[in-house]
């Protein structure tokens, strides 16, 4: 049986679309017709070599998709043929197997981790998925790999927002549109985005911020005091990954207890820097993993909130590509021309 998929053989170059044998399932492992993948700025840090040395290329890529079960491995309880899934790189209940190996036709090999979503059907681990009903559409359920359970999981189970709670969310992407999302949802007050790309900002405040800020055209902590009365907010949280952002969203926070989050990854080996004197007044920052997700227990109450439309997930998608043009893709969202989350669509024969 063959796959489609997007390998990644050397750091800075494209990636290279190769038909692949798919090996043997082994226990704990799912066999995915991939529907939809999503692209996150970890794959964009993965490809440039901004994450350190990459051991295992060649490799295949992505961690955020949905899709429809064709076979399952020996012990595997969690799925069965025909079941719809979201795949996620957060773990859940089921076997963890770290990898699998598909084969070219030359009987050259290309690695892949436990989830990989960059490709047409894709050998997953039990643990990375997550059943949804069948009336869940795919191309929405593709955002509840990642995007959403990080993004919203950190309004939602890091933070705890409540109704009233003032948030500034630096970097709208994905992730930090995500959290727009879930900041509207718990009524939070002021939801302040920050950005450099005025599209960007548009579509923040369709989904539910209140205050905009182009980080372009001024220190966004001045506008933040102002909309605070000089308060500052009660949690701000970091989707950018960039450390002028994440010393900026720190330094958002109020005194005697703001909290700031954060999620972007920075370039391996950076460093920010911070004023102690600050924690002595009581701003802290913390890091989160996925949003503290739980898939197996948060992925079906987003679905429930999509299904009830407490939760817009289709207007987070802004542009759908087909798996030929992965690199196409990945060079617009490097360039920030890509407005809310891109989607890879596969074709429908394959999925």
């Amino acid at each position: 049986m063959k796959t489609k998929a997007a390998v990644l053989y050397e750091i800075n170059e494209p990636l290279q679309i190769e038909e692949l044998t798919i090996p043997e399932l082994r226990s704990g492992q799912v066999l995915v017709k991939i529907a939809y993948s999503g692209i996150c700025r970890s794959q964009l840090n993965e490809i440039r070599g901004l994450k350190g040395q990459d051991k295992f290329l060649p490799h295949t890529l992505g961690h955020e998709g949905s899709g429809i079960v064709e076979a399952i491995g020996l012990g595997v309880s969690k799925v069965k043929p025909g079941d719809h899934v979201v795949l996620t790189w957060i773990k859940g209940k089921g076997a963890e197997i770290p990898s699998t190996l598909y084969k070219k036709a030359d009987g050259s090999v290309v690695n892949s981790g436990a989830i990989s979503t960059f490709m047409t059907k894709a050998v997953i681990s039990e643990n990375r998925l997550v059943k949804i009903p069948p009336e869940m559409p795919l191309r929405e359920a593709a955002l509840l790999g990642c995007a959403i359970p990080t993004g919203a999981g950190i309004v939602l189970n890091t933070l705890r927002v409540q109704s009233g709670n003032s948030i500034a969310i630096f970097g709208v992407g994905g992730i930090g549109l995500s959290a727009v999302l879930a900041a509207r949802l718990m009524n939070a007050t002021p939801i302040i985005a920050v950005d450099v790309f005025d599209h960007k900002l548009k579509l923040a405040r369709d989904v539910g911020a209140t205050h905009l800020i182009n980080a372009s055209q001024g220190d966004p902590l001045t506008t933040i005091m102002k909309i605070t009365d000089g308060r500052g907010v009660d949690y701000a949280i970091e989707a950018a990954g960039r450390r002028e952002t994440m010393e900026s969203a720190f330094q958002a926070v109020r005194n005697n207890g703001g909290l700031c989050v954060l999620a972007g990854n920075l370039l391996h080996g950076e460093r920010i820097s911070l004023d102690p004197f600050d924690l002595i007044k009581g701003k802290q920052i913390i890091g989160t993993w996925g949003g503290e997700t739980d898939p197996d227990r948060d992925i079906p109450q987003y679905i429930r909130l999509y299904q009830a439309s407490k939760l817009k997930l289709d207007e987070l998608i802004t542009d759908t590509f087909s798996l030929d043009e992965i690199n196409k893709t990945i060079d617009m969202m490097s360039k920030g021309k890509i407005t809310g989350r891109c989607l890879i669509e596969m074709p429908e024969q394959d999925c």
